[in-house]
């Protein structure tokens, strides 16, 4: 068993590897098998990072990853021999994937799977100026764990055998909450900035804190992930939001001056009035606000769904437009207007410049632009036609429409939330109601375009398009007409355009 030189494992860390040893045995057959098999053939194999770390922590890992001695040629020829399927796309850079079905069940997915992917023992070196590894291929299992990202994800469990490699000191700051690299952070980020990211990631994901001095390094190294694709950086941010405390994560990036460079607008909704008085800070409130939307993320019948990045993205972004829109007024009041189309826009630009898929920007942005419609509502009472637009608007985000405005009350007067949530209440059931009524969530004319076109006698034109959109103007405001009363109002209508 391998450990830090600077000091032995205490017994709490030894209970450790041995319940996190008994239980990757039980929970990864796989891994020693496949040992086996590499052993047999003169080559070493250990079960490297993610699944080793996760082990301690009591969770289980879907896919296995592995390093080894053999080389990818050698790999590939006992990965093909062992699994039902394999490929090498990651070959350049050691790296060969294989996947096995249940024993007796070849070719049926639906029967439970194992994927591995095996990596060639690696020394890698970094161009400063890209982040494209020069790969070089080592021939020590504690050499490959030197160029991991950080202590947790550098240990190690050589199989068959099972024993615990972990030069690093990996379980003592795995105990301790800690993410630290395993060499000297500067030299780390310089090789691969990315890691800069994955730092806060990891906060996000395991809810531990960085390292004081690899908290340094990230501030005084933060300019240096410009040189990363946009693609790249999108992959953590998204996995960042996803985590499960999310607002660890993005406290990194920020306090570190990593947000500059990814995502600057959210450090910029840090809003002051002046050097000794800070507005209500609009930063603090759209973590809040993230944070009780993520607490509203459940399914029918209290069931909890996978994380809604549309969701999370629209709830931290939503109010983005308000360091463009700031007016201070007489007084000393201070205004916003129309922030939400502002915000939208800008929306759009970022998640477009990190490369988001076209899905994500379009509905993240319509969320921003919508998040104040409901405000008013409480003040008077919607007509059903306003109830009919809002519904409409929102189209299919409607029900994320709904958690993102409950969400965007922060206020600590209770009688104030109060009032709020009995209004949107309201608003939910009156939807319901006419929904049941309506089919609000299909809303169309009362005549569709071939109608529209027998009864005035015309042929496909700009002149169809027009008399729709009449029709559902009218279906908005006064709700179903029927037939006969939407024949008479279209040819009102028609006989008002010929005259004009």
């Amino acid at each position: 068993m391998s450990t830090p030189a600077s000091r032995p494992s205490t017994p709490a860390e030894l209970e450790l590897q041995r319940r996190a040893l008994g239980a990757l045995a039980e929970l990864a057959p796989t891994a020693v098998e496949l040992g086996t098999t590499f052993r047999a053939a003169g080559h070493e194999l250990a079960l490297v990072g993610g699944p080793v770390r996760d082990a301690f922590l009591g969770r289980a890992s879907e896919d296995l990853d592995f390093t080894t001695s053999a080389s990818p040629d050698e790999t590939l020829a006992l990965l093909a021999a062992w699994g039902d399927a394999h490929w090498d796309i990651g070959k350049e850079f050691g790296t060969i994937g294989a996947k096995r079905y249940a024993r007796g069940r070849a070719g049926d997915p639906a029967s439970g799977e194992v994927v591995v992917e095996v990596t060639t023992y690696r020394t890698d070196e970094y161009d400063p100026a890209s982040r494209k590894p020069l790969v070089a291929f080592g021939d020590t299992l504690e050499g490959d764990l030197s160029r991991r990202d950080f202590t947790v994800n550098a240990m190690a469990v050589r199989v068959p055998e099972m024993t615990f490699v972990d030069p690093h000191g990996g379980l003592a700051d795995l105990a301790e909450g800690v993410l630290r690299t395993p060499i000297a952070p500067e030299r780390s980020f310089d090789d691969d900035p990315l890691r800069m990211m994955r730092a806060a990631r990891f906060a996000a994901q395991l809810g531990f804190h960085v390292e004081p001095g690899t908290l340094a390094a990230v501030v005084a190294m933060a300019s240096r992930i410009e040189i990363v694709s946009a693609e790249r950086v999108q992959v953590e941010l998204s996995k960042l939001l996803c985590a499960a405390e999310p607002r660890k994560g993005l406290e990194v990036l920020v306090d570190t001056g990593l947000a500059d460079h990814v995502l600057p607008e959210l450090p910029a909704l840090q809003l002051e009035i002046d050097e000794h008085h800070r507005h209500k800070d609009v930063y603090d409130h759209s973590l809040i606000v993230l944070d009780q939307a993520i607490a509203q993320e459940t399914g029918p019948d209290g069931v909890v769904p996978g994380p809604d990045l549309v969701l999370r993205l629209a709830s931290l972004l939503h109010d983005i437009g308000k360091p463009a829109t700031r007016r201070f007024e007489d007084g000393g009041g201070v205004s916003f207007h129309h922030h939400e189309m502002v915000g939208a826009k800008l929306v759009a630009k970022r998640l477009r410049a990190l490369k988001y898929e076209k899905a994500v920007v379009k509905d993240v942005a319509r969320l921003v632009e919508l998040h104040l419609r409901f405000h008013g509502y409480g003040e008077g009472s919607w007509t059903d036609s306003a109830v009919r637009r809002y519904v409409t608007d929102a189209g299919p985000l409607l029900e994320r429409l709904h958690r993102l405005t409950r969400a965007d009350c922060t206020t600590r007067n209770r009688r104030k939330a109060a009032r709020l949530s009995a209004a949107y209440d309201d608003l939910e059931a009156r939807i319901a109601a006419l929904a049941e009524q309506e089919e609000l969530a299909a809303i169309r004319p009362d005549l569709d375009g071939e109608q529209i076109m027998q009864i005035l006698g015309i042929s496909p034109s700009r002149e169809v398009g027009a008399a729709y959109k009449h029709l559902l103007e009218l279906r908005m405001e006064r709700g179903p007409l029927g037939e006969e009363t939407a024949r008479a109002e279209l040819l009102a209508w028609w006989a008002a355009r010929q005259d004009g």
